[in-house]
């Protein structure tokens, strides 16, 4: 079972198939619902005036991560048989410099088997956890040299409302610097540069740390999973701590943006822990100590994301507002627009 019971009808030409810029605007010019969390008011604009809702002084913190190509083709070898079958992976999420967790789409593939990917580059299973359906793999390259080839044999995952292959820069947010997301951290990327040069220059403090996020969608109904379930590796600095305490001290707002930035902070928070892996999961229940507001997109019917929201506000207010998103016709997903809740 899903964790949330957010349930709604979004019809499907409010999915957004096409990045903005090929849909004939800039991608600061989509379209934002600003959400009070206080009155439940909400106003309509685009996310390029997100200047007029700020105030100097407070902090906007952003996800740097930066996405990899994480579907993977492979050859099947078996006691040094070539199976003359193409396997196909998922990145889920990365262990360490060179063992990755994946989602192994086609059947047939057990411990110690190998995956060719190139003439330089094999991976062997070298764990498969009951329960689930990730294997985790052992990659004959690692740091740099192993993104390097990730990123030349790769390509993005899409999801079936995406109606062709963009290419990954499209998947990139302007400020993406660290790789590791197997998803794009997609609440960043309606900045431009522009944008955020005007934040800056309005006396709005600007800061990023990383959360590298993991694959969300196991291509199984029946495998829906808990944020609890869901492991991913963060990376904080000292830094942005104090400058988190000293924006609170002064009485400005820290604006999360994304669920990955929540997660990470929150994770800091409630554990002291700056670089570490966090199952975090976040509702109504849960007493938000580091964070004042969310820039962040629509999400779909019974996403966990939705219950991290109601920690901002209450459901009531925010289903109302989606409601009103869906009259408005907003567009959803990656490519989709913005809402801020403040």
């Amino acid at each position: 079972m899903t964790a949330t019971a957010f349930d709604f009808y979004l019809p499907h030409e409010l999915n957004a198939s096409q990045p903005p810029e090929r849909r004939g605007i800039r991608r600061d010019h989509v379209k934002m619902m600003v959400l009070d969390k206080k009155t439940g008011h909400v106003f309509h604009d685009h996310f390029f005036h997100l200047t007029d809702y700020l105030n100097p002084g407070d902090l906007v913190v952003m996800n740097n991560s930066r996405t990899v190509p994480a579907i993977l083709k492979a050859c099947l070898i078996k006691e040094s048989k070539r199976i003359q079958q193409e396997v196909e992976i998922r990145l889920a999420r990365r262990r360490n410099e060179e063992t990755w967790d994946a989602l192994v789409v086609t059947e047939g593939v057990k411990l110690g088997d190998i995956l060719q990917f190139s003439t330089d580059l094999t991976a062997v299973v070298i764990d498969m956890e009951a329960g689930t359906p990730l294997k985790t793999i052992l990659f004959s390259k690692k740091g740099t040299d192993l993104f390097n080839s990730i990123y030349a044999l790769g390509e993005p995952i899409r999801y079936e409302y995406i109606n062709r292959n963009w290419s990954l820069d499209y998947y990139q947010t302007v400020f993406a610097s660290q790789p590791g997301s197997v998803e794009m951290p997609s609440a960043g990327r309606a900045f431009s540069w522009e944008l955020l040069f005007s934040l800056q220059k309005k006396g709005i403090e600007l800061d990023f740390i990383q959360l590298h996020t993991g694959l969300s969608y196991l291509l199984d109904d029946e495998l829906e999973t808990s944020p609890s379930d869901n492991y991913e590796e963060y990376h904080l600095s000292e830094k942005t701590i104090e400058k988190i305490r000293e924006t609170k001290a002064a009485g400005g707002r820290v604006i999360a943006v994304g669920t990955t930035v929540v997660r990470a902070l929150e994770s800091a928070g409630v554990t002291g822990i700056l670089d570490g892996v966090t199952n975090l999961y976040i509702n109504k229940s849960f007493p938000l100590k580091m964070v004042d507001g969310i820039i962040t997109g629509f999400h779909e019917p019974k996403a966990s994301h939705l219950d991290m929201l109601t920690a901002f506000v209450p459901q009531n207010i925010l289903w109302n507002a989606y409601e009103e998103a869906i009259e408005q016709r907003y567009l959803w997903h990656e490519f989709g627009d913005m809402n801020l809740i403040i």
